[in-house]
């Protein structure tokens, strides 16, 4: 008689289990939950530490951040929200309003005069900067006296506050009194309308921005040159190469991924530079050198009413942009091989 020595059919939705092994109740088939509570039982010291930190950023990132996309839906102004007079509270009784505000800012010719300087402006700051960083770094990473001073001073602009300087780069442009004009006059040159003049202007913050951003772009660019191997110069230079290519060839891809990373917070940071604009011309004269986020400031702290949906929109909008530059950013680095 024979015997049938085949398996029993297993149930379909048990197909695939490891022997041995049961699905534990209220856990999905890869064990997820099980997972994430061996994860918070086995680092719970971790997360403990790391809590603190994002609830402080969720309320000083996250929420303000929350309450400007939700006030861009909104046509809230100084006259319709909540506030409150002497002993009268007056609740708000602004509405929502969905996406009409930025049809209108999309639609309004002064958005994209502010996008075109401000592009103009990241991108003669960000490539005079890198440049001047890049060349400054080279030099300092050779090997000669009093190199330590002039790293010293070269990094002097990064220690100084931000304002202390623009304060300070104001007075040397000063059309009557300033240092610029009387070294100009001393010469016999006619003093020149520094931050008078719309295209001086634009010339003027830009000088003062890049000023700002040499230290940042010195210190990282020179720790990237001092992380490539000697022996490569060596090599190279025993080979006949010359020393142009030796900086195309060996400093430039091995600062590859330092300077895509430096280049990317410096767009970001620059793109943002109120103080510089706002403390040195305030957008002027009239409106030359005013920037998306001087104009944004402008809507909600200085005309009247206070637009704060306008102004609100316009940060939204600028959070945007830079969110589309950094994925296109990101995904050029990814087809050059670099990854970040």
């Amino acid at each position: 008689m024979a015997v049938d020595t085949s398996r029993p059919a297993e149930p379909a939705g048990d197909a695939h289990r490891a022997p041995g092994r049961a699905r534990k109740p209220g856990s999905t088939a890869h064990g997820t939950p099980g997972r994430l509570r061996r994860a918070l039982s086995t680092h719970w010291y971790a997360w403990a530490m790391v809590a603190p930190v994002v609830v402080v950023i969720g309320l000083i990132v996250g929420y303000p951040l929350g309450r400007g996309v939700y006030l861009s839906l909104t046509d809230a102004d100084e006259s319709n929200v909540e506030r409150t007079i002497g002993v009268n509270h007056i609740p708000a009784t602004y509405d929502v309003v969905g996406l009409d505000n930025f049809t209108a800012v999309l639609e309004d010719g002064v958005f994209w005069d502010r996008l075109i300087w401000t592009v103009t402006w990241t991108v003669s700051c960000v490539g005079i900067t890198f440049a001047l960083g890049l060349g400054l770094a080279v030099l300092l990473n050779r090997q000669f006296k009093g190199r330590t001073l002039y790293r010293s001073l070269l990094i002097l602009p990064w220690a100084v506050p931000a304002f202390v300087s623009v304060f300070a780069w104001r007075l040397l442009y000063n059309e009557k009194n300033g240092i610029l004009n009387k070294i100009l006059d001393g010469g016999g040159i006619d003093a020149v309308p520094w931050l008078n003049d719309p295209t001086m202007a634009k010339v003027s913050v830009i000088a003062v921005n890049v000023w700002l951003g040499v230290p940042f772009m010195l210190v990282a660019l020179l720790g990237g040159l001092q992380s490539i191997p000697g022996e490569l110069y060596e090599a190279a230079e025993m080979d006949g190469a010359s020393p142009w290519q030796r900086f195309r060839h060996i400093t430039l891809p091995g600062l590859r991924s330092v300077s895509s990373t430096v280049v990317l917070l410096s767009t970001i940071w620059t793109f943002n530079m109120f103080p510089v604009i706002f403390l040195l011309t305030r957008g002027g004269p009239g409106d030359s050198t005013e920037i998306l986020v001087t104009y944004a400031y402008r809507l909600s702290f200085v005309n009247s009413p206070r637009d704060f949906a306008g102004a609100s929109t316009w940060g939204v909008l600028i959070l945007i942009i830079l969110m589309l530059f950094a994925v296109v950013y990101r995904r050029s680095l990814r087809k050059q091989g670099e990854v970040w």
